[in-house]
């Protein structure tokens, strides 16, 4: 016997129609009496979901060398397309420049994940001109990916935006992607995305890989990456050590002059005047010293900003990183490195002006143009409970997933963290003072910190 819900089937909703109301009734349910369920809803396999095919899928641009002139592209297919290429032109106003398009051969590297047989295509376009937008697509010659569009640096000092995640990790697919859609929708103008580390939760899963593309979609084919490495990225094969998940090298094409044993994981770009160096923090941070040094020693620009995963100051309870506060701080402080970009601690922090263990007042600093901002942030939904309130803290959060946008403009940095409901949460600038430290001036969110878990626990301590 079967029967209706009447709620459902005497549920009606008017319709406008040239002025005459009509009514429509929502579908209605059936069920037969003593349904044991076997045709309730099954989730779709894994493998299935993220099955590679011949068409091209997990396109993302990143940078291999200078963004004024040369632009890396990176896809999946399956293990049939053994021969990939990509096509570019210069983009017009009108399609008649897929005409004049040149094709360019890609590197292939098969990949064997949990899942599935696939290969990863890259393909390095060089020889391009500065501040210019081109068109480009990748496939096999049959089979094509849309034409997308992405512009070359100007190759002197201007200014522009780019956007700094957190850690993603958790939930890409149902909580992440409201948050890089957010950021896109806030910036599209954007020039690059920073990648703090533990993109994913487990490095060697290929559904979590497939989930993070899935969240980003085309923006990652439109808007470069600069990804570093976190620890969720690192995981063990068998009895052996930990080490960088097989899925990075073959997702992502980054700079190789790094040190030996870290290429793609540690090394830096130059921006419109702006230098942006990843170090790895999850292994060698000694030998990583050197490189640091000579790269900074060497630098050319006016701005400096650095990005690794493990916090220089821990905004997370019970959570330290001493080792690398002692190697690399004393490093960033001789060089007067202006912001370094963090992940790791699921919850917000942000300093003043830090020079050692010190914060130091604007215009207060132990030398002269010195003193970096250091900032922790997350993007995804798993969250930690704050340490105890620590002077370097200007502004934290807990339970609040951000997203950053940073835009530099001449001798001004502007810095903004916002909800992904786009509301301002953190804000400052930097200032340049030739001879002088930077002058940080701190803007005016429009939300309260949200301290939660900090409250409670103060006002359970107070009782």
């Amino acid at each position: 016997m079967t029967t209706f819900s009447t709620s459902l089937l005497h549920r009606a909703r008017p319709l406008a129609l040239g002025g005459l109301i009509v009514l429509t009734a929502w579908p209605a349910i059936a069920h037969d009496e003593g349904d044991d369920h076997s045709h309730a809803p099954k989730p779709v396999a894994e493998a299935e979901v993220y099955r590679p095919t011949a068409m091209p899928d997990r396109i993302i641009l990143t940078f291999t060398g200078d963004p004024a002139t040369s632009q890396a592209v990176t896809w999946r297919t399956d293990a049939t397309v053994e021969t990939a290429i990509a096509e570019i032109a210069l983009a017009d106003h009108g399609p008649q420049f897929v005409d004049r398009a040149e094709t360019v051969e890609a590197t292939s590297t098969p990949l064997t994940t949990d899942l599935n047989e696939a290969r990863f295509h890259s393909v390095v376009f060089e020889g391009l001109e500065p501040k210019t937008t081109y068109a480009y697509r990748v496939g096999d010659g049959v089979n094509w990916s849309e034409w997308a569009h992405f512009t070359t640096a100007s190759d002197e000092a201007e200014p522009f935006s780019f956007i700094y995640f957190g850690d993603a990790q958790n939930n890409l697919k149902s909580l992440w992607s409201r948050v890089i859609r957010g950021a896109y929708s806030e910036a599209p103008k954007a020039r690059f995305i920073v990648h703090a580390g533990d993109l994913i939760n487990r490095g060697d899963r290929d559904a979590e890989w497939g989930e993070w593309f899935y969240a980003g979609g085309w923006v990652n084919a439109m808007v470069p990456s600069l990804p570093t490495p976190g620890n969720h990225e690192y995981s063990r094969s068998g009895d052996g050590p930990r080490g960088l998940s097989a899925h990075w090298r073959p997702t992502f094409a980054l700079p190789e002059h790094g040190p030996e044993g870290l290429e793609e994981s540690v090394y830096f770009i130059d921006y419109q005047g702006v230098r942006i160096i990843s170090l790895n923090s999850n292994e060698r941070q000694e030998e990583q010293v050197p490189w640091l040094e000579q790269v900074l020693a060497e630098n050319p620009n006016r701005w400096t900003i650095v990005t690794f995963h493990h916090p220089i100051y821990s905004a997370a309870r019970n959570r330290d990183n001493p080792t690398i506060r002692n190697l690399w701080q004393p490093i960033f402080d001789k060089y007067a490195v202006d912001l370094v970009l963090q992940g790791h601690d699921h919850a917000y922090g942000r300093s003043g002006l830090v020079v050692g263990d010190q914060n130091v007042p604007t215009g207060a600093a132990a030398r002269d143009d010195s003193g970096t901002v250091y900032v922790v942030s997350v993007s995804g939904p798993k969250m930690y409970d704050l340490t105890q309130a620590q002077d370097w803290m200007k502004r934290k959060a807990e339970d609040t997933q951000l997203y950053q946008i940073i835009h530099l403009h001449g001798d001004r940095l502007t810095y903004e963290a916002r909800t992904p409901l786009g509301a301002l949460y953190d804000a400052f600038e930097l200032v340049k003072q030739d001879g002088q430290p930077n002058e940080l001036i701190e803007g005016k969110p429009t939300l309260g910190e949200r301290l939660r878990r900090l409250e409670a626990a103060a006002e359970a301590a107070g009782d």
